[in-house]
């Protein structure tokens, strides 16, 4: 994406106007800080007004400014290091509400999650869990809390799960040494993308097993080794990294486990709800017990 950006504004380079040619010189300097502005800003930084902005998308190839604007941040999304993300957070909110920006934020990438997730890709995840041997999750850094998630219902539900969060090589793969074509490999990975999770997921391809990437672009490095790719909009300039999309869209798969395997698993549970009991597992069974 980096390159398709600069060569499609190389190659316009001769037909541009004396403003266009400006935005381009700030757009190859600045694209780190131009992804996040509208078109009205990025004019205003420019000394152009806003509609010779939205020309100059559309010169280069783009449907618009949306479009350009989206091509500078695939250029940076693995780039903006914490200081930077601040700086971008603190920017986009201003004197806005806080709670209500940021929880809209969240709104909008769920949004755009249930527009772009590949349904077949979906329930190809879905039958590929069901019948896998073993269930390996990878998710390092933030993304290994909601790998625990994934990984906690679905080892209740089928018990054969094994769970990567390590960035070390030697504990990655003597965790994986046993991964093959029977198995299921799913790699969780976000912004900043972990290269413990890109080397993770080729091992496993290279094995046999399936490999599903949760992610958020067919950009992102673990795509290609995927057999299945699941987009799950995160935000990449957040001061914290924004993961409710990916863990509505990991609360999903389990519903779709469970609805698919509904017998099976309604027996499961019945057992360890037995268990529980017996084991005062929960409060309410303790209150329980001390009333009867």
């Amino acid at each position: 994406m980096l390159s398709n950006l600069l060569v499609r504004i190389d190659l316009s380079r001769k037909d541009f106007s004396k403003g266009q040619r400006k935005i381009a010189d700030y757009i190859e300097e600045h694209y780190d800080s131009a992804a996040f502005m509208t078109a009205a800003k990025l004019g205003e930084e420019v000394g152009v007004s806003e509609s010779t902005v939205v020309r100059f998308a559309t010169q280069i190839g783009y449907d618009g400014f949306p479009y350009l604007q989206k091509a500078m941040q695939e250029m940076i999304r693995d780039k903006l290091n914490s200081v930077q993300r601040i700086e971008v957070t603190t920017g986009r909110i201003g004197d806005s509400d806080v709670v209500e920006s940021v929880l809209n934020q969240d709104i909008d990438k769920i949004r755009r999650t249930i527009d772009e997730v590949s349904r077949e890709d979906f329930k190809k995840t879905v039958d590929a869990i069901i019948n896998a041997r073993h269930i390996y999750v990878f998710g390092a850094k933030s993304s290994s809390y909601i790998a625990n998630f994934f990984a906690y219902y679905l080892d209740l539900i089928f018990g054969n799960v094994h769970i990567l969060n390590s960035t070390s090589k030697t504990t990655t793969y003597e965790k994986l040494f046993r991964i093959s074509e029977e198995d299921v490999m799913i790699g969780i990975s976000f912004p900043r993308y972990s290269a413990m999770a890109v080397d993770a997921m080729s091992f496993a391809h290279e094995r046999g097993a399936e490999v599903v990437a949760i992610t958020d672009s067919m950009v992102a490095p673990v795509v290609k080794d995927a057999d299945e790719v699941l987009l799950a909009r995160s935000d990449i300039a957040s001061v914290v990294d924004t993961l409710v999309a990916p863990l509505s869209l990991i609360n999903a798969l389990l519903v779709a486990i469970v609805i698919e395997r509904k017998e099976d698993i309604k027996k499961t549970f019945i057992d360890l709800e037995e268990v529980w009991r017996e084991q005062n597992v929960y409060a309410g069974n303790r209150i329980d017990s001390t009333r009867s």
